[in-house]
């Protein structure tokens, strides 16, 4: 019984995941959504008490799961610098082997749908980031920016490089486009 509980609620996600990115909120209701997951629409709402308590399980969820993802591997590297490009590198990945969410994120992080409280708590998950980010600035190793500035564009710029590499000419090489990437956004944030 568990494994079927755990299939449907599955099947929901990913579905509402699916229709989310390709439809928006507004525009994929919950019986779109059941009827993609193959469950009955009161199923759903056995699973999730409202459209929006699923949206935000869900953007808790991808922005967790990519939270993980971008810190692997952190810790060995013994350089600020490396660590940097390590976490770049780890979101890159991420993203463009999980398109789907990574499309969810960027489409969906400064949605009305998503509460306060989601926010706060996925901002939890994220701790790590700052304090390399502060670490940095402390060192001398980054300039002083805000912190937070400094986090959006990194953000913005590993949605361009994804972008470029899923849309590039499969001749292209993703990884000199991540590795170019990377050094722009160095480039912008090292103490000459």
């Amino acid at each position: 019984m568990k494994g079927q509980i755990k299939d449907k609620r599955t099947a929901i996600r990913e579905a509402a995941l699916k229709l989310f990115t390709e439809r928006g909120f507004q525009g994929t209701s919950t019986a779109q959504i059941s009827k993609e997951a193959g469950v009955a629409t009161g199923t759903l709402f056995n699973y999730f008490s409202t459209k929006e308590d699923l949206i935000n399980g869900l953007y808790f969820e991808v922005k967790g799961e990519l939270s993980r993802s971008m810190g692997e591997g952190i810790e060995t590297e013994s350089t600020f610098q490396d660590k940097l490009k390590k976490l770049w590198s780890n979101l890159i990945n991420w993203g463009v082997d999980n398109q789907e969410k990574f499309l969810f994120v960027g489409q969906f992080c400064s949605s009305p749908y998503i509460t306060k409280f989601t926010r706060e708590e996925v901002i939890k998950e994220y701790v790590f980031l700052h304090n390399l980010v502060d670490e940095g600035i402390v060192t001398g190793e980054i300039r002083d920016f805000s912190s937070d500035l400094i986090i959006a564009m990194f953000y913005q710029g590993s949605r361009t490089v994804v972008n470029l590499i899923i849309d590039s000419d499969p001749s292209q090489d993703g990884n000199k486009v991540l590795e170019d990437g990377f050094q722009i956004i160095w480039r912008g944030l090292a103490k000459k």
